[in-house]
């Protein structure tokens, strides 16, 4: 399962995410950031947080009241993650714990924010997890997902490929030790199909190698 291959590479992840894109990763979850709605008091949900680095950033851009729970299944993920928050003295506004996206647990219009980065293309069921997002954001909620993308550049997209399918592996291998979970994971980018996103509004970043989506959801 894909939670199994992410808590093997868990020690390395966050080195490893800065070469999958290009050192730009962090770049791309202040721009996330950028997006939340002015509030003094987000109530935040962030799905496949990982090592919950997308979660951390919105207490580096001006939302100190904002409180964030963070989802995996991935535990080991989740381990490294807490390590950090506890660090970084934000034990009270981040809580981990581990879920499903494709099965939240949380009521209806619980959540002001609901974000995901890098991890909708790992699912099963990205209609559902995406529904379930949906459900349970409050009206006038914001989803924002981040996600790789193919560069719509036939050049870029030739390098980016080449990247992803040669070095990529390879370089991952060497600092994880396991090539097959980075030989997932460009496949997985190439096969991901944006048709889930047809009624987000896109950001592209760096020529389309990311790209954010966003939509709100309208008062019923």
């Amino acid at each position: 399962m894909v939670h199994a291959l992410f808590n093997q590479i868990a020690p390395k992840y966050d080195l490893l995410n800065r070469l999958l894109s290009f050192g730009q990763d962090q770049l791309w979850r202040k721009k996330v950031a950028s997006l939340l709605p002015e509030s003094s008091n987000l109530h935040i949900l962030d799905v496949a947080t990982g090592t919950a680095d997308l979660a951390i950033q919105f207490f580096s851009q001006n939302h100190p009241a904002a409180q964030v729970i963070g989802i995996d299944m991935a535990e080991q993920m989740l381990r490294f993650g807490q390590s950090k928050i506890e660090r970084l003295g934000l034990s009270e506004q981040i809580h981990l714990e581990p879920g499903d996206a494709q099965n939240l647990r949380f009521e209806d219009h619980t959540f002001d924010v609901v974000t995901s980065a890098f991890g909708l293309r790992n699912m099963p069921n990205r209609e559902q997890a995406l529904a379930e997002m949906m459900r349970v954001l409050k009206p006038n909620g914001r989803l924002i997902v981040l996600e790789f993308s193919l560069p719509p550049n036939a050049l870029i997209r030739l390098f980016y490929l080449f990247y992803f399918r040669h070095i990529l592996p390879y370089m991952g291998g060497l600092i994880s030790g396991d090539y097959q979970a980075y030989r997932y994971l460009n496949r997985s980018v190439e096969e991901f199909s944006e048709k889930v996103f047809h009624k987000m509004r896109r950001i592209p970043l760096c020529f389309g190698v990311a790209t954010i989506y966003v939509t709100d959801k309208l008062a019923s």
